[in-house]
């Protein structure tokens, strides 16, 4: 018990520091010297937490053959810890991942120094629970996981549990190209409380069929997971042979699948849940080919009404409304599109990580009027759309 009295008496001496800018809510082009940053060393901090937590242990436990992680958390300064109020026992299945129907893919929003804007997304997160989303993936593509380093990956998993694990599923993108980094990267995300992971395929260095069953297969065993194919990103698609080979794993919980209705009715047919990756064929992937429901980046902008279409029954006058505003999102790649909008609607600073760059003026304009032709009541947010100037966007290389 000294032990870790002192240990929490190290972390109140250690805070970390990191640039802080001093122009926050100046959304003007920066151009400052960089400096490197200090770097604050714990022994055996390995995962990034509050400044008030300490990661003591954590083990894995078997419940119905399921893998689950149990994390136990010390809260530093306190004379007595209460061990029966820091337990913190997350038993989830692949059965609960196969029930949710609508996963909203959340953005993460950041800072003028391009550090994460943590009020910002809480608010995010809570605008999509209270309009009925039952899942979100953190770090994903729309996330800009491909832009963060792992510490703030699993952080941001670890946020996301601590704040709202008990409201939604949080199911980490914890996949990568290479199998060493999605191992690690899994174990870390399920060590801090995530609900499942979401893995995607080698991509640039890409293997062979059989190189992608034993990656998956190397990362099944830590716990539900989804698997998402994507080919237009990865190069390479994961066709139904190596997917019905995974399939005997139980803790696959279903695809992501972004090639096409026709593939999901494929899978859907023989038992595998299946979520449409692609918001412009959702409605009919959900009420036409089987499909369990969508994974939808189009949820962030307007949570409520992709709610109703993945909840209510077949509504081709709702999906026709939002199919314009969906074909604006992607007509650059994703997520520029989102990180766009939501500046827009004011809920989300204008600060872009690179390479991403927002929308020209005119795709603004587009979508300001978009807004008023939906209808602003149904757009997150409270303060009126407005077009943005280009000089109000911050645009971060080093952060």
């Amino acid at each position: 018990m000294a032990i870790l009295k002192s240990y929490g008496a190290c972390l109140r001496e250690s805070s970390f520091q990191f640039p802080r800018s001093h122009r926050i809510d100046n959304y003007k082009r920066r151009n400052v010297k960089w400096r490197s940053p200090q770097a604050a060393i714990i022994p055996d901090f390995h995962l990034p937490m509050r400044s008030f937590e300490v990661k003591n242990s954590s083990w894995n436990v078997s419940a119905g053959g399921v893998i689950v992680p149990v994390i136990i958390f010390l809260i530093a300064g306190t004379s007595d810890m209460c061990f029966e109020c820091a337990v913190d026992i997350v038993l989830t299945s692949a059965e609960d991942i196969k029930a949710l129907r609508l996963i909203t893919a959340i953005k993460t929003p950041y800072l003028p120094d391009g550090r994460f804007d943590l009020e910002a997304y809480d608010d995010l997160v809570n605008m999509q629970i209270e309009n009925g989303a039952e899942g979100v993936i953190v770090g994903g593509t729309t996330g800009e996981g491909q832009l963060m380093s792992w510490d703030e990956h699993i952080m941001l998993i670890g946020h996301t549990v601590n704040c709202f694990g008990g409201s939604v599923k949080v199911i980490g993108n914890t996949g990568s190209n290479s199998t060493r980094e999605a191992i690690h990267a899994t174990e870390q995300g399920f060590a801090v409380g995530m609900h499942a992971a979401l893995h995607i395929n080698p991509y640039y260095g890409k293997t062979s069929l059989e190189g992608l069953v034993s990656h998956f297969n190397s990362v099944l065993p830590m716990g539900p997971t989804i698997i998402y194919n994507v080919p237009s990103r990865t190069g390479q698609d994961i066709p139904p042979r190596v997917v019905n080979t995974v399939a005997q794993s139980p803790n696959l919980a279903g695809i992501k699948e972004c090639v096409g209705n026709d593939r999901i009715e494929q899978y859907t047919g023989n038992g595998i849940v299946v979520w449409s990756g692609n918001d412009d064929q959702c409605h009919d992937a959900r009420w036409s080919h089987g499909a369990t429901g969508v994974i939808s980046v189009t949820s962030n902008l307007v949570p409520g009404l992709m709610h109703e279409l993945m909840f209510n029954g077949k509504n081709a006058s709702l999906n026709a409304k939002l199919l314009p505003l969906i074909q604006w999102l992607f007509e650059e790649p994703n997520p520029i599109g989102l990180n766009t909008a939501l500046a827009l609607l004011g809920v989300v600073r204008p600060v872009f990580r690179l390479p991403y760059v927002p929308l020209p003026l005119e795709k603004r304009v587009k979508f300001v009027e978009l807004v008023n032709e939906i209808g602003r009541e149904n757009f997150v947010g409270e303060k009126d759309v407005q077009v943005l100037d280009d000089d109000d966007f911050i645009l971060v290389g080093r952060y």
